[in-house]
């Protein structure tokens, strides 16, 4: 019964979190910020309208999510516990938010335990950070465990950052997934900072080894990175850079893979332009990802490679453009506006939202998904030739069910 103990161990941890958040003594006080307790609290409901291939119906997802993060003498510790609960009205919906898409699945420690599955849902949980840093000397770090890791220089696609990036489309991305892994920083400047990370991995081919180091400079508008070494087995080389000029920041990032000989690379701009008093932020993004497709009837193959089994594809077409615009309308009102283009196969994918401030601690947000491009593609028989076949997806985001989401978020 490894899942419920852990549960249990899940719930002293929120237990303890609970009673330091409460206003008290001022020992109370010290206690939380000696630990470091905080926690974070997510309820999303979603109504879908039928599509191509999915039913009508509702969703409800939720997560709570309980942080420490003390120090032992020279030792700092970092604690994420999680707990997602997703109910489904149909169970051809599918079970696609438990414990965040971010994840990419392949994590190597077993921390994650599912508590209860059943037609019309799941309850999952897992430790989302566990780790402990050391200091090397004045200017150098040790961390071994599940951490948070990013390498990304560009915004929306990242094709150059190994691990676990995020979904563009997931509009609830308050925090990055943990991988298994020891990295040692150090840092020979000011400005620049040396990275090296090794990782295992436990995918559907085996245990699989990422052994890379990086280093990242900055000087004048400039900032200039690069890595290499070996990813999930195979070799790979990295580098990006960021010029900030004009008032915009331009960015670009490439990563080449080899045995299979795969360039992928994102290109983009950002900045900030005035509107009615305030500012309306701005991020477009071009990528091109080798391990794409290029036509509807290879997006099987794609959904079923090696590469998105990892979790190391953020969308699936090989040319695809990205806009993202923010405004703050009001104070407490702040409109977003995300949309991404399959170049190849020419559908869209449209989501317009708005989050409204409830307080310093907690905000609700309310959107909408809708696909544009076609649903349903070719049909293919099963080995044999015999009836009845699958249909494959006419285009990337046509086959997106059209939905309306309200969500609450509230820290603590």
């Amino acid at each position: 019964m490894p899942g419920r103990h852990a549960a249990c161990a899940g719930w002293l941890l929120a237990a303890i979190v609970a009673v330091a958040v409460q206003p008290g003594p001022a020992g109370a006080q010290s206690l939380r910020d000696e630990l470091r307790l905080g926690g974070y609290y997510l309820n999303v409901a979603t109504g879908y309208l039928e599509g191509p291939f999915t039913p009508a119906g509702v969703t409800d997802f939720q997560r709570l999510r309980l942080m420490a993060a003390p120090d032992l003498g020279p030792l700092h510790f970092d604690i994420a516990y999680e707990q997602g609960l997703e109910l489904v009205s149909d169970p051809e919906l599918g079970l696609t938010q438990v414990l965040g898409a971010s994840s990419s699945g392949i994590d190597w420690l077993p921390l994650q335990w599912t508590i209860e599955d059943w037609d019309h849902g799941s309850w999952r949980h897992r430790f989302d950070r566990l780790l402990v840093s050391a200091p090397l000397g004045e200017s150098a770090e040790a961390t071994v465990g599940r951490q948070t890791i990013s390498w990304a220089t560009s915004l929306i696609f990242t094709p150059a950052d190994p691990f676990v990036p995020f979904d563009p489309a997931d509009p609830f991305r308050e925090f990055r997934a943990g991988v298994d892994a020891v990295r040692i920083q150090g840092f020979s400047g000011p400005f620049t900072e040396l990275d090296f990370v090794f990782r295992p991995a436990d995918t559907r081919d085996g245990t699989t080894i990422t052994a890379l180091g990086r280093i990242t400079t900055a000087s004048g508008p400039w900032e200039v990175s690069g890595w290499a070494g070996v990813l999930h087995d195979g070799g790979a080389v990295s580098a990006a850079a960021t010029l900030t000029a004009a008032g915009t920041a331009f960015r670009g990032e490439a990563e080449l893979r080899w045995p299979d000989d795969v360039l992928r690379f994102t290109i983009g701009a950002d900045r900030s332009f005035p509107l009615a008093g305030r500012d309306l932020y701005v991020v477009l993004e071009y990528q091109r990802d080798g391990f794409g497709a290029t036509d509807p009837d290879d997006y099987l193959g794609v959904l079923l490679s090696a590469p998105y089994s990892r979790g190391e594809l953020q969308v699936i077409g090989r040319n695809e453009t990205a806009l993202q615009a923010s405004w703050q309308a009001t104070p407490l009102l702040t409109a977003d506006f995300f949309t991404t283009w399959n170049m190849n196969d020419g559908s869209f994918l449209l989501s317009p939202a708005a989050t409204y401030s409830l307080s310093n601690e907690a905000y609700l947000r309310g959107g909408f998904f809708f696909g544009i491009g076609a649903g349903e593609g070719n049909t293919v028989l099963p080995i044999g030739g015999e009836e009845p076949g699958f249909t494959l997806p006419g285009s990337e985001y046509g086959i997106v069910p059209s939905s309306l989401y309200l969500s609450l978020t509230a820290f603590f």
